[in-house]
């Protein structure tokens, strides 16, 4: 089929100003295609982090370094993959990342065969690094792709289908993943009937990357034949070190922090969902059962996204993100204050509240940067780091007082600095 060839027009970027929107129904298609695979991707650790503690019989921390070496990735790679995109622009840059995360997926195959906890991790890493070359370019990309009025409730609809795959890759992942936990238990072996018992156990998770591999290559293949869908591109070049010093701007400055802070808040809570939900004193449910409740986590982060982005075309985004964040803040404390299905529920329902915190804080902080978007974009996307700080510190918090219930007041610490920010910014930049 023919190409589409989009010419964007752009002002001078030294004024600031926005790009013309582009009109391109194709690109919206395949850059909502993008946000559910890395959506769906990413969720997949709440799976494997149950998976991998009890066959390696690592503490919270220890476990929390699946999440640490996922999201270590955008610190590492983000202004790097934001050059990297300047120099391909979004389309090529986008195959970029897509192959690199395909490669990641088949590292699980040595990682299974050997039976190395460390190997996991660097499969993880490697994948972490093209989904962040992917983030790069879809966060500015859909935010050209219409009216920039439009852009916080466009950005927020495109971040449903991030939270549909973030629903779906879970479901499936815990029925193919998690079902042998609950038959044999790693602590119960050693030598080489441990070594056996890992090596058996894990296959189950590199079969499950090598689909989704085979899923990057045909998306990657697809993409590479829009490489030329925008006609014109320009970036500025960065000003200071890789863009750092948009980190001036005090709007820009709390907004990345806020995208550290909730990364690490989300990510901290989904990945103990399942340990969580195990607690007697909680739904005492087993494994794979409690692994079937994570995408209700996610599904109302989803269902939130649909409605916000309608919500957000009629309240200040502002004060909507600092509803949200009030909101996480009081269902931490009632899952805290009670037990039974009122807790898990009630941790479950922070899915909702998070709905549309991330694509708000970043268009939020990113207003007015015009042609410097992907600069802004590679630093919002080192801030995703908290991925990997935040929920290790609270790994660190639960491990130390013997209580998941008391690691989870971190999380709620950093939805009161998002409150702040959403309340700060509610007026336009």
């Amino acid at each position: 089929m023919a190409i589409p060839i989009i010419e964007p027009t752009s002002s001078d970027p030294r004024s600031g100003e926005a790009r013309a929107p582009v009109e391109a129904p194709q690109l919206r298609l395949f850059v909502m295609a993008l946000f559910f695979i890395f959506g769906g991707i990413t969720s997949l650790n709440d799976v494997i982090i149950p998976k991998l503690k009890e066959l390696f019989t690592l503490n919270y921390t220890q476990a929390m370094l699946v999440q640490f070496c996922f999201f270590i990735a955008y610190a590492v790679i983000g202004i790097p993959g934001a050059r990297l995109v300047k120099k391909l622009g979004y389309m090529r840059g986008g195959v970029a990342g897509l192959l690199i995360m395909l490669v990641g997926c088949l590292l699980f195959i040595p990682a299974s065969r050997t039976a190395t906890y460390g190997l996991f991790l660097l499969a993880l890493f490697v994948l972490a690094s093209g989904v962040v070359v992917v983030q790069v370019v879809s966060n500015p990309l859909i935010s050209m792709l219409g009216k920039p009025e439009t852009a916080h409730s466009r950005l927020t609809f495109a971040q449903a289908f991030n939270s549909l795959g973030t629903t779906i890759f879970p479901f499936f992942g815990s029925l193919l993943i998690l079902g042998g936990l609950a038959k044999v238990s790693a602590g119960d072996l050693s030598g080489e009937a441990l070594d056996a018992y890992r090596t058996a156990e894990s296959q189950a998770i590199v079969h499950g990357y090598i689909g989704l591999a085979a899923a990057l290559a045909v998306v990657a293949g697809v993409v590479w034949l829009f490489r030329n869908a925008l006609k014109g591109e320009a970036h500025e070049e960065s000003s200071g070190l890789a863009g750092l010093d948009l980190l001036r701007r005090p709007r820009f400055g709390l907004g990345a922090l806020c995208i550290f802070l909730y990364v690490g808040a989300e990510v901290s809570i989904g990945s103990l969902i399942v340990n969580y939900l195990r607690q007697a004193s909680v739904m005492g449910l087993e494994e794979q059962v409690a692994g079937k409740m994570i995408p209700l986590y996610w599904g109302g982060a989803m269902i939130g996204r649909f409605i916000g982005s309608v919500v957000l075309r009629l309240v200040s985004p502002g004060k909507v993100l600092a509803g949200a964040a009030a909101a996480a803040i009081a269902l931490i404390v009632t899952s805290a204050a009670t037990a039974g299905a009122i807790s898990g529920y009630a941790l479950l329902a922070i899915g909702m509240a998070n709905s549309i915190m991330f694509p708000t804080i970043f268009s939020l902080a990113c207003e007015k940067l015009g042609s410097r978007a992907a600069d802004g974009s590679g630093i919002i996307n080192v801030a995703i780091c908290g991925g990997a700080v935040v929920p290790l510190v609270t790994g660190m918090i639960a491990d130390a007082s013997g209580s998941l219930t008391v690691g989870l007041f971190l999380p709620a610490l950093c939805y009161a600095v998002i409150a702040y920010f959403g309340w700060y910014a509610r007026r336009p930049a």
